[in-house]
């Protein structure tokens, strides 16, 4: 079994910046894919960002591009999610989720970290 435990949420006023991490324990050699997701208040769960474990295949959603940048160190077992110029409307809580092979999706999340920006 693989466990995702997600850290460094909080309150951060609009502009400001924060960096999730999600470390990954278990049967950690099982790892395809990696991604950030999040689900703001009343919202349906949107993609944010996602990568190979290798770390290529960078992809994020267009309403972070250019301000959240994805990362992972693989010697630490922990994914990461740098956000700059946070706004309001990216409020939301935030999951890691894990791919543990190309002909799955995600099927391993965390259990989440609240992150509100204030206006």
């Amino acid at each position: 079994q693989v466990q995702l435990v997600e850290s460094g949420g909080g309150l951060v006023q609009a502009g400001g910046s924060l960096r999730l991490s999600c470390t990954v324990s278990g049967r950690t050699f099982s790892i395809y894919r990696m991604g950030w997701f999040r689900r703001a208040p009343g919202k349906e769960r949107e993609f944010v960002a996602s990568l190979n474990w290798s770390g290529d295949s960078i992809v994020y959603a267009d309403s972070v591009k250019g301000r959240f940048t994805i990362s992972r160190d693989a010697a630490k077992n922990t994914l990461y999610l740098q956000m700059n110029s946070l706004k309001p409307e990216d409020t939301a809580d935030y999951y890691c989720a894990l791919s543990p092979r190309i002909t799955l999706g995600f099927n391993t999340w965390g259990q989440g970290t609240p992150v509100t920006v204030s206006s």
